[in-house]
């Protein structure tokens, strides 16, 4: 009976005790800005650099538009501007993460089999790598194959798309990694 009576008595005690801590949850992890910049003007240097291996396409401006808005573009409504960075960054960093991703699936497709960018494709994956940390992976959308005649083509209006892209990127990575 003894024992019986210690835990009567002792359980009103437990029950003013504060109750124990739970772990603290794992904090979100945060984007390395400085190191998003840092990339994503190597990135925009290596589109800059590459030479069009056809001199015919060289002074050609291609344009193809896609009602579906693919692939994907910043838009002034991804809330990319530097006053909605500062305060959330969540929707202009999906964007930004759907379309490296976009870029990156391009990039190993059968349109580039032919000419391996791999520098370009490693420096893509180094930054995809940083901003999927914070916000996961997006959805894949796979690349029809393609007809081989048109594969120079196709290469250049990616790789003119890419560099539009990352000038874009760039200039947000650049903001966000500055001191305010």
């Amino acid at each position: 009976m003894a024992p019986l009576r210690l835990l009567c008595l002792c359980l009103p005690l437990l029950l003013l005790l504060p109750p124990s801590a739970a772990p603290a949850p794992a904090p979100a992890p945060r984007t390395d800005w400085a190191a998003c910049r840092n990339l994503s003007r190597e990135l925009s240097q290596l589109v800059s650099t590459l030479k069009e291996p056809h001199r015919a396409l060289e002074e050609m401006r291609l344009s193809e538009e896609d009602p579906k808005n693919w692939p994907p573009r910043i838009r002034c409504s991804d809330a990319c501007d530097p006053s909605t960075l500062d305060t959330n960054n969540t929707r202009c960093l999906r964007r930004i993460l759907q379309g490296l991703q976009h870029y990156r699936d391009l990039l190993g497709s059968d349109i580039f089999t032919a000419r391996r960018l791999t520098k370009l494709e490693a420096a893509l994956d180094r930054l995809l790598g940083l901003v999927q940390q914070e916000h996961g992976r997006p959805p894949r959308h796979p690349m029809a194959p393609s007809d081989a005649w048109a594969h120079p083509l196709l290469q250049r209006l990616a790789l003119q798309r890419l560099q539009s892209f990352t000038a874009i990127m760039s200039r947000v990575f650049t903001h966000s990694a500055s001191p305010h």
